[in-house]
């Protein structure tokens, strides 16, 4: 990459320009959402389509994309392979976006990629996301990676990780989750993330669902692509060892399994061993985190990024697994949504802190006690995560559990990276 001619930027600088001066999805909502791909291509094609140089793995889906996305890397790990992965969005640090073989991108690659760019950003009027999905595509050509597990950001069709042809697409599932772009019905958001699904590509399904079933079937066909279902497949019923932690991931285990039954059906090389140990070392692996995390065991305090309805529903599975006298909810959530779904799936028997994630979008703490009220839902509000957490931690006796969940950004709030 070229900085002759670019100006001297610090990390912080590039950083700032990205985080601060660029509208963001996850804090800003819908002014940050871009709905075609036409900017996309056009910044990569000024990046002379680095694109077109990387092999995909290209995952979508509502609940269960990020843990998928990185059981599969863990696996072609082990093997041997050097692998990068592209997620969204981040914890703590900008940088757990764009990994190879589990370790973040340099900072010294994210302050030059910037340096050099930026006249190409306005000339396109580039987002945050395509400015990050571009960069992740540069650096993992620069990295001469093997293979790449690409997340989807929102939805498929549009988003701007679809101007690859992968060697497979996966779809994990499909619940109702940012209606106001995806469609209000669950064949419609299967639609959106049908998108992904290329001509003569195969296609994983996580989850098979009588109302979306249909819609994948019907692009499958219309691709001509082989279509798998993964909770019909022989892995189903089996039983693996892992180091995720929740219930719910014994799903997204067997999706990642049919999926690289399916790469190895397409010529790529991975062993039973390269299998067994990618699945017992994900989170070493991958640097995988924000999922059923136990933090603490006296009481017993775990995290979790839950915050639609699907994901709501495998944590209240989970909690409902596990034995305690007294469940202590840290909860918070956005304010540009609907909730009222969310609410009603929260558990009764629970004493709730209601926080404030520290971003645009995050809902007063206020006004979340009281819509929280008419289900029955009771508890304090608190300015900030922090202090709902501290004094759950407080209140809560040794035999107690605590939950901190609602939203990426509330957890990340409470969590501490090392550098």
């Amino acid at each position: 990459m070229s900085t002759s001619n670019a100006r001297t930027l610090k990390y912080t600088e590039a950083l700032d320009y990205l985080l601060e001066q660029l509208p963001m999805f996850q804090k800003v909502g819908a002014s940050a959402y871009r709905k075609d791909l036409h900017n996309i291509l056009k910044l990569c094609n000024m990046l002379g389509n680095p694109q077109n140089n990387l092999r995909f793995i290209h995952v979508a889906g509502t609940n269960g994309k990020g843990s998928v996305t990185h059981i599969i890397a863990s696996v072609l790990q082990e093997q041997g392979y050097k692998t990068g992965v592209f997620v969204s969005p981040h914890y703590v640090d900008y940088r757990e976006r764009i990994k190879v073989n589990g370790k973040l991108i340099s900072k010294k690659f994210v302050t030059r990629f910037v340096a050099a760019n930026i006249g190409k950003f306005k000339t396109v009027n580039a987002s945050f996301f395509e400015i990050t999905n571009a960069m992740a595509f540069a650096y993992f050509e620069q990295e001469k990676v093997d293979y790449v597990v690409l997340e989807t950001g929102m939805g498929g069709r549009l988003d701007s990780t679809n101007i690859v042809t992968p060697i497979v697409s996966v779809i994990t599932n499909i619940s109702y989750d940012h209606q106001q772009f995806l469609g209000n019905t669950l064949p419609l958001i299967a639609g959106e993330k049908a998108g992904i699904i290329k001509k003569g590509v195969p296609v994983v399904i996580g989850e098979t669902q009588k109302e979306t079933k249909r819609v994948f079937l019907q692009k499958a066909k219309e691709t001509k692509s082989k279509i798998f279902f993964a909770d019909n497949s022989k892995f189903a019923d089996k039983n693996f060892e892992t180091d995720l932690q929740g219930a719910y991931q014994k799903k997204n285990v067997t999706t990642a399994l049919c999926t690289i039954d399916v790469i190895k059906n397409e010529g790529v090389g991975i062993s039973d061993k390269a299998i067994k140990k990618g699945l017992k070392n994900v989170r070493r692996n991958t640097s995988f985190i924000g999922r059923w995390m136990v933090m603490q065991k006296k009481p017993l305090v775990i995290f979790d990024s839950a915050h639609n309805e699907g994901g709501l529903k495998e944590l209240r599975k989970g909690i409902a697994g596990l034995t305690f006298k007294k469940l202590h909810f840290v909860y918070g959530t956005v304010g540009d949504k609907d909730i009222s779904k969310n609410l009603s799936l929260l558990p009764k028997n629970a004493v709730y802190y209601f926080c404030k994630a520290d971003i645009p979008r995050a809902l007063d703490a206020e006004q979340l006690k009281i819509q929280a009220a008419k289900y029955k839902l009771e508890g304090n509000t608190y300015p900030s995560v922090k202090r709902a957490l501290k004094d759950a931690k407080k209140q809560a006796a040794k035999t107690d559990l605590i939950v901190v969940a609602g939203s990426v950004f509330v957890v990340a709030e409470v969590l501490e990276r090392k550098s």
